[in-house]
């Protein structure tokens, strides 16, 4: 599947109305299974699925490596066997086969079979305090110099080639400590693209990403600093605001967040020490 599909529009642009084709993007339902049992359906837009599970699954402490994956394939069983109807392709049903078995049902926390919007995620179904059960603060060793993030935006604005496209794409992109993009990915949902990111580096066994930056088009909700905590990310960057509860996270983790990327400006919502200045 595509992530842009071509639609009959309207567009009013001088006095009169004109019908013309205009590109949109793709939002597709996606179901992860784990060894055949449904664990969730995410609304996503199609492409690097795998890379989107493998996230998913890390983020969300299913799995702690990659090394955990057996395989990860399309299901080749007949659609209409599936609990949604609307999961009308078999690319929209993903099946991750582990090494060990996950017993879904004692999984604390875990409420399976439910769907996670594009907009929102699965709407902070970890609470601050499970999280901190789960995961250490972050070492704060780290340190990036001030003028390295302010290159970020324009990079991560090049690489949206789908967004070029449709205007209707969000983005994460993976970034050395000198500013150097490794991994960008697009999704409509910013969660899913952050998934996707930190898929593709598990998968590549660059998991920890200790001396790495994160960063994201949009605002910085509890969700996406949640999955940099996961991944020992320890600076996030967003290009809008932050969320009270994500920046709450942010200081309990250890982690550098910052909003607000524009330019040469920034707002630092917490471990501004970790970014250094420039004379």
């Amino acid at each position: 599947m595509q992530p842009t599909s071509t639609k009959l529009i309207t567009r009013w642009a001088a006095a009169e109305p004109m019908r013309v084709e205009d590109e949109l993007v793709v939002e597709e339902p996606l179901e992860i299974r784990v060894g055949q049992q449904s664990l969730i359906v995410v609304m996503r837009t199609p492409g690097h699925d795998f890379e989107l599970a493998a996230g998913f699954l890390y983020t969300e402490s299913l799995i702690t490596s990659g090394d955990a994956i057996e395989i990860i394939a399309y299901c080749d069983e007949d659609v209409t066997e599936t609990q949604d109807s609307s999961l009308s392709s078999l690319q929209n049903i993903v099946n991750v086969q582990l090494r060990a078995a996950l017993d879904l049902d004692t999984q604390s926390g875990w409420q399976r079979n439910f769907h996670a919007n594009a907009s929102c995620g699965l709407c902070g179904k970890m609470t601050i305090e499970s999280v901190r059960q789960q995961v250490s603060p972050l070492d704060s060793g780290f340190c990036i110099n001030q003028g390295v993030l302010y290159q970020l935006n324009d990079r991560l604005r090049k690489a949206q080639s789908v967004f070029e496209k449709t205007g209707g794409l969000h983005a994460a992109g993976l970034f050395s400590e000198t500013g150097e993009l490794l991994i960008v990915r697009e999704d409509i949902g910013r969660h899913n693209a952050v998934d996707k990111v930190i898929g593709q580096a598990l998968l590549s066994d660059l998991v920890p990403l200790e001396r790495h930056i994160l960063m994201v088009s949009g605002r910085a909700s509890f969700e996406i600093v949640q999955k940099a905590l996961f991944a020992r990310i320890p600076v996030v960057v967003a290009v809008s605001a932050a969320s009270t509860l994500a920046v709450d996270l942010a200081q309990e983790g250890n982690l550098t967040l910052v909003g607000f990327m524009r330019g040469q400006s920034m707002a630092v919502y917490s471990c501004p020490t970790r970014i250094r200045r420039e004379s």
